[in-house]
């Protein structure tokens, strides 16, 4: 049996646990997907209804506003099929040098979103796309028939425009692994996409950042029917490193969902797991103002072992290098 998170983490560090400075606002737009991945937290796909509605965005407006924000990182589901995802990113570019959006890529082969590639240069938006692999047969495993194909496509159309090769325009791609284990160096994985890419495909990318499954949604679905939660679990707990504690994301981000509550991260949203004020109700984006002042405690569970497995887990990558 391993230990509680927090425990584990007040046995290597005396820094609490807590929101530090907010760097990064991440706006989950809602679980409709074009894609029914077998990794994906969220449980996203066409069935989605969970939509942010264009209220939450103005909410999400007045505060960007109002408080400086280094990065804003637009994720879901799949961020672009919400119906008001261009009027969002359109009003908060001129606030924000760092707008990214966590693509799916094949969604922009999604009918009346052929004008995105051109629309995303013209706004600078930086993209992270996913594509776990650079073989087809192990992207289709995990993310449906077909898909591998058409997210090279993708990625050709957004060379196309200048993704990956003009400065202004970063392009970065995402692996996580296939399975119930931990991902490779970042470093050597990267080095391994950009030659079988371009050698294979004429494909060039900025980075790759690798993730660690989270052993929540639908990936906690097929480690039970696979009866390998447990050793899953246990593969995180001893590859527990506390110098990736110090590096944790939620020290820097909130994560907003499409109601406009607030919570630690992404996975904490996908557990319904609420950033609380001190009276136990969840803090909302028109209410962020109570949480900035210092030490809010992060709501920890154990899928955040995640996070300190090995070299390290982000929404941007490795965290140790």
């Amino acid at each position: 049996m391993f230990a509680d998170f927090t425990d584990a983490v007040k046995q290597t560090t005396s820094n609490v646990l807590s929101l530090d400075k907010l760097k990064t606002l991440q706006i989950n737009l809602g679980n409709l997907c074009n894609q029914r991945c077998l990794h994906c937290h969220f449980e996203a796909g066409l069935d989605g209804n969970k939509i942010m509605s264009q209220k939450v965005m103005h909410d999400i407006i007045v505060f960007v506003n109002q408080y400086p924000i280094e990065t804003i990182d637009l994720t879901g589901g799949c961020p672009e099929l919400n119906p008001n995802f261009k009027f969002l990113i359109e009003k908060i570019r001129p606030l924000c040098a760092r707008v990214m959006v966590r693509t799916n890529l094949t969604v922009l082969f999604e009918k009346g979103l052929e004008w995105l590639p051109a629309w995303y240069r013209d706004n600078k938006v930086v993209l992270v796309g996913s594509l776990p692999c650079y073989t087809q047969e192990n992207v289709d495993k995990q993310r449906g028939s077909n898909v591998f194909k058409k997210s090279i496509r993708a990625i050709q159309m957004l060379n196309s425009v200048g993704y990956g090769s003009d400065s202004n325009l970063e392009l970065n791609l995402v692996y996580n692994p296939g399975g119930d284990f931990l991902p490779g160096s970042q470093q050597q994985l990267e080095t391994d996409y950009k030659r079988n890419l371009f050698d294979n495909f004429g494909i060039r990318f900025n980075h790759l950042f690798t993730i660690v499954n989270a052993p929540i949604g639908r990936f906690r679905k097929y480690l039970e029917a696979n009866g390998t939660l447990e050793k899953y679990m246990e593969l995180l707990y001893s590859n527990f490193n506390p110098e990736a504690v110090e590096r944790i994301m939620c020290r820097t981000l909130i994560s907003v969902d499409y109601r406009g509550i607030l919570y630690n991260c992404d996975f904490n949203q996908a557990l319904e797991m609420p950033v609380r004020d001190k009276w136990g109700r969840p803090v909302s984006i028109s209410d962020i103002d109570d949480i900035l002042t210092g030490g809010t405690q992060i709501i920890t569970g154990p899928h955040c072992y995640c996070c300190t497995a090995g070299a390290g887990s982000s929404c941007t990558g490795e965290t140790v290098k």
